[in-house]
């Protein structure tokens, strides 16, 4: 007698009582039920814990002290009991036929480690289109995935037994945790998409982590120099990594250099050196551990 669900649905938040009603709500009214909802509260003082207690079918896990949104999506991981796993941003909402639409297609293609779908995007109250730098794609991805995040982790579903092979998100990123667990993960396996509007993603709160980091890609470089000393690649895809290394640290470089931050300057100036240095050439397991033991400097603030 099956007992788990086939879903679960894990919901980081922290301070967004206002906002978190409606996200919760958008998951309980889905056609499809076969689902649990786990809410992690990272450390809210703003009443999260009073909304939640009028939702007694979900699971909550309270933190005494706040420890960031990767942390919270690894421990809803951990208690998930599903086969799928989505993540829900508490500001985000799922149309109604979100779970029953992915459900039904991760069924038909269990060649497929993850799938997202189409969203709708909401700035500052104004619905607007992505930019084409944003499309998203299916497949092999990992090569589109490399300028920037183009999976949305509120649209996401994924196969939590691969999810178990990748590892959880990285604790040592503040932001561009997402960029970093795509990448790890679309290095490997596939991604699916389906072409419908099933999400509504939300943007322009002071709160977003993209508007709280200067020089996002500080965190891209981090998870690009990573990926080359701990991931086995194949030689296109190390080769493109490397590109992408050398075009992003020239660009900080630049941007440190305008914010008269000599010391940051140096740091990836002798990454670049570093990187342009291994084109073309087979990466030595002593230049890996070399890369891995400087990958700290790369998150300099």
């Amino acid at each position: 007698m099956k007992t788990n669900p086939l879903v679960s649905v894990i919901i980081p938040t922290f301070n967004r009582a206002h906002l978190l009603d409606k996200t919760l709500d958008s998951v309980l009214s889905q056609t499809f039920k076969d689902f649990e909802i786990i809410v992690i509260d990272d450390a809210s003082v703003d009443g999260t814990q009073d909304l939640l207690s009028k939702y007694p079918s979900l699971k909550s896990i309270i933190f005494e002290e706040n420890q960031g949104v990767s942390c919270a999506r690894n421990c809803g991981i951990e208690l998930a009991k599903g086969d799928y796993i989505c993540f829900l941003d508490s500001d985000d909402l799922w149309e109604p036929k979100k779970l029953e639409i992915q459900t039904k297609w991760m069924e038909e293609h269990p060649e497929i480690a993850a799938c997202q779908t189409d969203e709708i995007w909401i700035r500052n109250g104004v619905r607007v289109n992505p930019m084409e730098k944003h499309k998203k794609y299916a497949g092999d991805i990992f090569l589109n995935s490399l300028p920037l995040c183009i999976v949305s982790p509120s649209s996401v579903m994924i196969r939590a037994k691969i999810l178990k092979k990748i590892g959880g998100f990285d604790l040592n990123l503040p932001a561009c945790e997402d960029y970093d667990m795509w990448l790890r993960m679309s290095s490997k396996f596939k991604f699916g998409y389906i072409d419908q509007k099933l999400l509504i993603k939300y943007g322009g709160h002071a709160d977003q982590l993209s508007r709280k980091f200067w020089g996002m890609d500080r965190f891209r470089v981090y998870s690009l120099a990573k990926l080359l000393s701990v991931e086995t690649l194949s030689k296109t895809q190390s080769d493109a990594v490397l590109m992408m290394l050398i075009k992003k640290c020239e660009i900080l470089i630049k941007g440190f250099e305008k914010r008269d931050k000599i010391k940051e300057v140096g740091i990836y100036q002798e990454h670049l050196n570093r990187f342009q240095s291994l084109t073309g050439c087979s990466i030595e397991p002593a230049e890996k551990k070399s890369i891995q033991g400087s990958l700290t400097e790369l998150l300099t603030k």
